[in-house]
C-alpha cells in the first residue's frame, strides 16, 4: 500500500463533550498519523462549499446549522491507506449499526451527530485538505 493523506473533521458534539484527545487516541491506534489539525468555528460559507455536494438534500440547511454551531477539529491523517483506514476507524454513519470499537459506535449521539467525518476518496481528501490547510501547515 501506499502512504496517502486524508482529511478528517471532529464534529461540535464532539469538541462539545471534550473528546478530542479520546478520538485522536482511537486515529492514532488504527496507524494513521495527525500531521495536521486546528480547532477552529467554521464560518457558514465555509460549511456551505465543504457541503456543496448536499445543497439539494433536504438536510442540507440542518447539516450547515449543525457544522457552524460550535468549535470542530480539523485534520490532516497520513498512513498506508489512509482513507481506508480512516473510513473502518470512523465506522457507520448510523452508530447503531458500526462496529464495535469504532469512534462512531463509541462517541456518537445519532446519524446526524456522528463524532466525525472523513473524506471519501483520495481525490475528495486533496480538495478538502486544500479547503482548511495550506502546504505549510502539514507537517508529516
Amino acid at each position: 500500500m501506499t502512504i496517502e493523506r486524508t482529511f478528517s473533521i471532529l464534529k461540535p458534539d464532539a469538541t462539545a463533550r471534550n473528546l478530542t484527545g479520546a478520538i485522536n487516541a482511537l486515529i492514532e491506534k488504527a496507524g494513521l498519523r495527525i500531521v495536521a489539525q486546528k480547532r477552529i468555528r467554521m464560518t457558514r460559507e465555509q460549511a456551505e462549499t465543504f457541503y456543496a455536494v448536499h445543497k439539494a438534500r433536504p438536510f442540507f440547511g440542518e447539516l450547515v446549522d449543525f457544522m457552524t454551531s460550535g468549535p470542530v477539529v480539523v485534520q490532516v491523517l497520513e498512513g498506508e491507506g489512509a482513507v481506508l483506514k480512516h473510513r473502518d476507524v470512523m465506522g457507520a454513519t448510523d452508530p447503531s449499526k458500526a462496529a464495535d470499537g469504532t469512534i462512531r459506535k463509541l462517541h456518537a449521539k445519532s446519524i446526524g451527530e456522528n463524532s466525525v467525518h472523513g473524506s471519501d476518496a483520495a481525490e475528495t481528501a486533496a480538495i478538502e485538505i486544500a479547503q482548511f490547510f495550506s502546504g505549510n501547515e502539514i507537517v508529516g
